[in-house]
């Protein structure tokens, strides 16, 4: 008997959650721009004037750019990423497969907090310091690495058959040969 999507999906939850609150972070974000853009400029402007010793020219509209791609790679790696859970959901991977996988491709939306950790700390720190702080380096190593992994799990099954559920191989198309 094939499982349905909605059986399938149940495997995934974790990670399409993960991956939709990314998404909806990004959207969040670039709706924050719409509304207060303002307010996010002034906060760098106030941290550059307040520590003018660890900026240069160019830290207004790099710290500015830090927040821009928190945005941007938000609804980026939430789109990219809901396609592969997708994929996740329709693959041969046993369901403990699935989970784990769809769970690392959704703590790629960690990564963008790296970028949101970088504008919060350079204007009081600098652009530097705050691109080498360990909450930024924790985000960025955990976001990419779990979506590289959750990858790799899910390619190596895809194109390899690695971890597949054999129970799944027969039922996975819905086809069954005439006998």
């Amino acid at each position: 008997m094939a499982m349905t999507l909605n059986q399938n999906f149940k495997t995934v939850r974790l990670g399409a959650a993960l991956t939709l609150l990314g998404l909806s972070f990004g959207i969040g974000l670039g709706v924050a721009f719409g509304m207060f853009e303002d307010t996010f400029k002034n906060f760098i402007a106030n941290g550059i004037k307040a520590m003018p010793a660890v900026h240069d020219a160019a830290s207004k509209d790099k710290i500015w750019r830090y927040v821009q791609r928190a945005h941007f790679h938000a609804a980026g790696v939430g789109g990219f990423s809901l396609g592969l859970i997708f994929l996740v959901t329709m693959s041969s991977l046993r369901p403990k497969m699935k989970s784990l996988s769809a769970a690392l491709i959704g703590m790629g939306s960690l990564y963008p907090l790296a970028w949101l950790n970088m504008f919060f700390m350079a204007p009081s720190i600098g652009r530097e310091p705050a691109h080498a702080n360990l909450v930024t380096e924790i985000f960025t190593f955990v976001g990419v690495g779990g979506l590289l992994l959750g990858m790799a799990i899910l390619f190596a099954n895809l194109f390899l058959d690695v971890w597949a559920d054999e129970s799944a191989s027969t039922s996975r198309s819905g086809f069954q040969p005439a006998e």
